[in-house]
């Protein structure tokens, strides 16, 4: 048997995806297989809806959509792990991360699959696999035109132009999103930062949907990036959007969440706008909900003479906390149910217990939403997971620790 090494494909792919455009990008990593003992390497992308895995083809190649729910490769992205199959000849399936940021999985197809060294080699080429996706894909659409199993909207191209990655995460934090509908949005969206020792989140609902919404979305993420930026307090950050929105936007509101975690410490402060009130998890189970609202939408500020005021909370090592848009909620199935807080609550608890991995927790909670409504939202579901992991945290050794350390 033969250690593999993955330093040579690496160092080509590095070298000579510069030269060539975003298309080119299949063929290219596919070239880089004779390197790792591999005949064929296949890029699989996950669509908006983290439903399904498109293949990137290129050179002759066939490949169906696979599912993600019901397949290895399925496997292999939801739990951040490789896995193997030798039905139909070896085939390595490895999840394709920046950082924790999931992508998709990389198809490695080798005779060779259990020699020594074969999944580490598959690991790194799979990071430098993603990275050349990231850097290249500003340059064209044809990531994009592959992740979208639908057309998009106008208003939803908006959103998704403004959002951070999905999942970001350090050795002490992490912290995860999810939006849906993906190709109908309105005004939900979300922004996060990472300043020193301050992680710094925002939620937002705006008021309306389609174009307006979207378009009052994109001034509150801005002037929410722009107080960040110059410094402000959560106060003043909050007094800022008030002020835009009544200035461009006068008879619009918007719900917030405004939030900054302190990573050394674990003190969370928050300003609650018209919000619905985040859950604190702890050891496996959600204890209780953070204080309602402590100020006015934004936007309707001047009803009221007070200014915004900050709600303050210790964490623990290990907590969790989850924040939502009321479309999770107010989810109402074919029978008139509402999906509601107490199955949100039962919802996340289970998936806790489960120690799945946290990007994978909101993924198969925005699921849930979509099938209690028919996958027919009247309103857009969007929730932020935020976690506090310490050195020493019980959690270190729970499922995405490695990734964690990478990211």
């Amino acid at each position: 048997m033969v250690v593999v090494d993955a330093g040579n494909a690496v160092r080509w792919l590095q070298l000579t995806a510069p030269r060539g455009g975003p298309d080119d990008l299949s063929d290219l990593i596919s070239r880089a297989a004779p390197a790792i003992g591999a005949t064929e390497i296949v890029v699989y992308l996950a669509d908006y809806q983290q439903t399904q895995l498109v293949p990137m083809l290129g050179n002759g190649l066939h490949r169906d959509v696979l599912s993600i729910e019901a397949t290895l490769a399925g496997r292999a992205f939801s739990g951040v792990d490789v896995q193997v199959t030798v039905d139909g000849g070896n085939r390595m399936w490895v999840p394709l991360l920046v950082g924790c940021e999931r992508m998709g999985v990389l198809e490695i197809v080798c005779p060779a699959t259990e020699d020594p060294g074969m999944e580490d080699a598959a690991r790194e080429l799979s990071v430098s696999v993603a990275q050349l996706l990231v850097n290249r894909r500003p340059y064209g659409d044809v990531v994009e035109r592959m992740r979208r199993r639908l057309p998009m909207q106008v208003a939803a191209e908006i959103v998704w132009g403004l959002l951070p990655p999905l999942t970001f995460a350090t050795d002490d934090m992490m912290v995860t999103a999810i939006l849906e509908p993906c190709y109908d949005v309105g005004g939900d969206v979300f922004d996060y930062a990472l300043n020193d020792n301050v992680l710094s989140v925002g939620l937002f609902d705006t008021c309306g949907h389609g174009i307006k919404a979207s378009t009052l979305a994109s001034l509150v993420v801005n002037v929410y990036r722009n107080a960040r930026r110059c410094g402000l307090d959560l106060v003043d950050t909050a007094l800022s959007i008030d002020k835009w929105i009544r200035s461009e936007h006068p008879n619009l509101f918007s719900t917030a969440l405004l939030a900054e975690l302190d990573r050394d410490t674990g003190r969370l402060r928050m300003i609650n706008a018209g919000h619905p009130g985040a859950l604190l998890l702890r050891d496996g189970h959600a204890i209780r909900e953070l204080p309602g609202p402590t100020a006015l939408p934004l936007g309707l500020g001047h009803m009221s003479p007070r200014r915004p005021e900050v709600h303050e909370e210790d964490l623990h090592p290990g907590d969790r906390v989850l924040a939502y848009t009321d479309g999770v909620t107010d989810a109402v199935s074919a029978e008139g149910e509402r999906f509601g807080v107490d199955r949100l609550v039962d919802f996340v608890n289970r998936a806790l217990n489960d120690e799945l991995p946290t990007p994978e927790t909101m993924r198969r909670l925005v699921r849930a939403v979509v099938t209690h409504q028919k996958d027919e939202l009247q309103d857009d579901a969007t929730a932020v997971f935020l976690e506090w992991r310490p050195p020493r945290s019980p959690l270190a050794h729970l499922p995405y620790s490695d990734e964690r350390r990478s990211a």
